[in-house]
């Protein structure tokens, strides 16, 4: 497969299939991450994987969560909850936020945003699921997800990966996708 197939080929997988995930294939998809572009050779980015007793806590944190935030809604809280609960290995990705600059902490999380999508393409060549969560069960906006992971005041969640075997019989087809010609000026 081609670099262009697999851009095109991505897809964001949600079902995973009852079986874990090689230390050897979480540690790969890690050792990608690293080189994404990055301004100034930073290297921003911090992994914390959870697995096995930390998947049971953080489906806690996120039943809770989601509780809270859709009470009225008990449907979209169990199929949130899906990915949390099949999913073998989560990985929430932070990004160094540097108080007195700004711009360098913008840099900085697009970096990070470009270290998750190399992850995204290698999982892929690896027949491993992701899925890139920013908002509900990924709780990148909660407070509850730093005091989760531990993280220190000057990293800020950019997302968290659910990762897995894809569940046979649940492929995803592909989208539709507005064509360039209406998203660019040339000048």
């Amino acid at each position: 497969m081609t670099i262009i197939e697999a851009i095109k080929n991505r897809r964001a997988i949600r079902n995973y299939a009852d079986r874990p995930i090689e230390k050897e294939k979480i540690e790969k998809l890690l050792d990608v991450a690293t080189y994404a572009p990055n301004d100034r050779l930073r290297q921003p980015w911090h992994f914390y994987v959870i697995q096995g007793d930390a998947m049971k806590r953080y489906e806690e944190m996120a039943t809770e969560y989601l509780q809270q935030r859709f009470p009225t809604k008990p449907h979209l809280v169990e199929s949130s909850l899906k990915v949390v609960t099949t999913t073998p290995v989560a990985i929430v990705v932070t990004s160094a936020i540097i108080p007195d600059k700004p711009d360098d902490s913008e840099d900085n999380m697009f970096a990070t945003c470009c270290a998750i999508h190399s992850m995204w393409l290698a999982a892929q060549e690896l027949g491993l699921g992701f899925v890139w969560r920013t908002r509900g069960v990924g709780l990148v906006h909660d407070e509850r997800m730093h005091q989760f992971i531990g993280s220190p005041e000057n990293e800020k969640v950019i997302g968290t990966i659910f990762i897995g075997y894809p569940e046979e019989g649940k492929e995803v087809p592909p989208t539709e996708r507005i064509s360039f010609d209406e998203k660019t000026t040339w000048l």
